[in-house]
């Protein structure tokens, strides 16, 4: 039988492996000068000013949530289409999330509806970098400018990405941006995350909540220190750390990434070339003056002209050892929203992208051969 080939997989090397056995043989397990490090390549390769890690991109995404200052008061705008971190990272803060309807075409929020759910509360704006393209940062730009609004990126997926030239996470058009290390992602930690920002007072503001709101500094310290073991609590804040382990593996995989986001982009441009003719499947778009980092492979379906189910679709193409995944349920199919008054078909570009999404294998160690083979099985489950 053919080798299984999942929708996403980590490429660890031996000198991954010789990075991490480095540090377990070193002083620092963690909060030690390997984060740092990490944290200054991740700056560079983004041509931001600075990088905080953390334990995974939900925490990044909570912690910057709190260094924005939101609070019970405040709404903050994201989309229907990512996963559930994207809007929950607000709700963590006592906020309130209010969704966005996607543009059909690369299933990015859409800026047209965007201005019209702005409201008197509105306090901030996340962006999702879908699947690795970039959304319409530009014009999501400028309106926050207009309404005085923060703009939060999820480029979870865009690690690598770039809009107008400018690399995600830049700073360009946004105050933060957050990346996940996730194993599935373009380099891994294991589990870990980042916010890159070009704001000092940000930078600060992630580093105390992402440990226990902790600090030494005597500039922010309410009494005089009586001695080097003082610290204070100053505000409620969470163990959000990574470890040195975790910021080596980090450190070996982004040398790596130039090389893993152009053989993502081949495998892309591969799947472009073999799907073309094929009839009722449409890879999903890509947007002018961006390129694509593609963390995901995502394809649209004719489900119901071409007579199949998508779960009977997966299930034949599991069988010829080939994994598949829909990104995502929506946010507001989630029972954990429904007090919001949203359910399918609150938000209907969105519901019929979720009905027709496929995401198919792509990661970087897969040959040519395998790509060819994951087009020619779904041909012939979907018997087109």
């Amino acid at each position: 039988m053919s080798t299984f080939l999942p929708y996403g997989r980590q490429w660890i090397d031996e000198d991954d492996i010789a990075a991490v056995a480095a540090v377990l043989r070193g002083d620092w397990l963690t909060q030690g000068p390997t984060v740092d490090a990490f944290e200054a390549d991740i700056a560079r390769l983004t041509s931001a000013r600075f990088a905080v890690a953390f334990s995974n991109g939900t925490t990044a995404l909570h912690a910057a949530c709190a260094a924005l200052g939101l609070g019970p008061e405040d709404e903050v705008i994201t989309t229907p289409i990512t996963f559930t971190a994207s809007a929950n990272c607000v709700r963590y803060v006592g906020a309130t999330p209010v969704l966005v309807d996607i543009e059909a075409k690369a299933a990015t929020i859409d800026p047209a509806r965007l201005e019209a759910a702005i409201g008197p509360k509105t306090r901030a704006i996340i962006p999702v970098h879908y699947a690795g393209q970039p959304a319409r940062m530009e014009e999501i730009s400028a309106i926050a400018k207009r309404h005085g609004l923060a703009i939060l990126d999820d480029a979870a997926h865009a690690l690598g990405a770039t809009v107008g030239g400018s690399p995600i996470g830049s700073g360009r058009f946004s105050d933060m941006t957050m990346f996940s290390f996730h194993p599935v992602k373009h380099v891994t930690t294991g589990e870990g995350g980042a916010i890159t920002t070009n704001d000092e007072k940000l930078r600060d503001a992630l580093r105390l909540f992402r440990s226990h709101g902790i600090t030494r500094d005597p500039a922010r310290l309410h009494a005089p220190s009586p001695g080097p073991w003082y610290q204070e609590q100053i505000l409620l804040g969470h163990n959000f750390r990574l470890t040195d382990i975790q910021a080596a593996l980090g450190r070996s995989q982004l040398g790596k990434l130039e090389r893993f986001v152009a053989r993502r982009r081949e495998i892309a441009a591969r799947y472009d070339a073999l799907f073309q003719p094929v009839r009722g499947v449409e890879p999903v778009g890509r947007l002018e003056g961006t390129e694509h980092a593609f963390h995901l492979y995502v394809v649209r379906i004719d489900f119901a002209g071409l007579g199949k189910s998508r779960a009977e679709v997966m299930i034949a193409l599991r069988e010829r050892g080939i994994g598949t995944q829909v990104h995502y349920v929506p946010v507001h199919h989630h029972p954990s929203y429904a007090d919001r008054g949203w359910g399918p078909g609150s938000f209907p570009v969105a519901d019929a992208f979720y009905a027709e999404a496929l995401s198919i294998p792509m990661f970087p160690a897969m040959q040519d051969a395998d790509v060819d083979r994951v087009v020619s099985a779904l041909v012939e489950v979907l018997g087109v």
